[in-house]
């Protein structure tokens, strides 16, 4: 059986409708914002803290929608899977790399529904699960 690690993960988007992701120092895969909680911390607790952290966005728990759990192949850890779960921050944000985070990329959705092909370098969490809801609901 695979270890599993429990995330938060947060979907962000700039005025353009693009996707904010962030890819930490050391690694080579681009994902959303996020992180495993502390103790005690609740999911949506461990995702505003994160997004803080990481890209200086400032949100209160209860401004994040729930998007949904999902179970996906961690990026950056092999044999192991991700249980994430996923909320999206209401409005348009700017973000900066800060904490772990050694550089953002802003995804830009219409583009990739016109190309079909995501970049490679995009966590399975994004590519499997994330980017196939998001284009679902632009529908």
């Amino acid at each position: 059986m695979k270890a599993r690690i429990v995330v938060s993960a947060v979907c962000v988007f700039d005025d353009a409708g693009r996707l904010l992701t962030v890819r930490k120092r050391g690694t080579g895969m681009f994902m959303h914002p996020g992180g495993k909680p502390e103790a005690g911390e609740s999911a949506v607790e461990a995702a505003t803290r994160e997004l803080s952290e990481e890209v200086g966005i400032v949100l209160q728990p209860a401004e994040l929608e729930l998007m949904g759990v999902w179970i996906a192949a961690a990026a950056n850890e092999a044999a192991t899977d991700i249980e994430a779960t996923v909320f999206r921050a209401p409005g348009t944000w700017t973000a900066h790399p800060s904490a772990e985070i050694e550089e953002i990329r802003w995804l830009d959705l219409a583009a990739l529904a016109r190309n079909a092909a995501p970049p490679a370098d995009l966590a399975p969490l994004l590519t499997d699960h994330i980017l196939p809801e998001l284009a679902a609901s632009r529908r």
